[in-house]
């Protein structure tokens, strides 16, 4: 793994399951030493409209974790971002799908955020757009289980270096 560069965490608008994402990986990092705690990670959406707020309802879920995201603006993802990230994470096959066919190069490191959980289990994390809050904690907490998981592979990628 590079010295430099990003985690890069995607979805499709960037405005509410990789802003959470994002938000919920920073405080797990934040709780980790050595290398893994400066890990800069960044969302973005693969069909985004850059500048776009975050969902309201993205917000909220957070806040009652203690996290604030309400200063997120969306951004698309670029070739650029994805020459720097270090992994690339997304909530669906079809964002996998979509860096493999568009990224010049792809991703060395291209998973899903729930592709390391220890046990079968739903890979994918369904887009809560639009929907009561209800549904965007029930994202939300899907992320919070694969975050144990995604500390333990980025470890294993840190003694790469």
């Amino acid at each position: 793994m590079s010295e430099t560069g990003h985690i890069l965490i995607l979805c499709t608008g960037n405005i509410c399951r990789s802003p959470m994402a994002e938000g919920l990986l920073k405080h797990a990092l934040a709780g980790q030493t050595g290398p893994l705690k400066s890990l800069k990670v960044i969302s973005a959406g693969v069909a985004a409209r850059p500048g776009e707020m975050v969902s309201e309802n993205s917000v909220l879920a957070l806040k009652k974790t203690g996290i604030d995201i309400s200063g997120h603006r969306s951004q698309a993802a670029t070739q650029d971002l994805l020459d720097g990230a270090l992994i690339v994470f997304g909530m669906t096959e079809s964002h996998r799908a979509i860096i493999q066919a568009q990224g010049t190069p792809v991703p060395r490191h291209l998973y899903l955020f729930r592709e390391f959980l220890p046990r079968a289990a739903d890979q994918e994390i369904g887009d809560p757009y639009g929907g009561p809050l209800k549904i965007y904690e029930s994202s939300r907490d899907e992320m919070v289980e694969a975050i144990p998981s995604l500390i333990a592979f980025l470890k294993t990628l840190v003694r790469e270096k």
